[in-house]
């Protein structure tokens, strides 16, 4: 990650808290297993990589 994109520090946590929920409602395979799941890790590694290079970094 780049130094500059990289931000510590308290005023930070709602941004990232804010992430993380975007990513869980989004991405419907780390909210339940029984409903959307990934039939193998190379799958689940690629849906959740291409959802944030899209989402977060651009």
């Amino acid at each position: 990650m780049p130094k500059q994109k990289h931000l510590t520090g308290k005023i930070f946590t709602q941004r990232i808290e804010r992430n993380n929920l975007t990513l869980r409602t989004r991405i419907k395979r780390l909210a339940r297993k029984t409903i959307c799941f990934s039939r193998s890790v190379e799958i689940h590694e690629h849906v959740i990589g291409a959802f944030i290079e899209k989402h977060i970094f651009y």
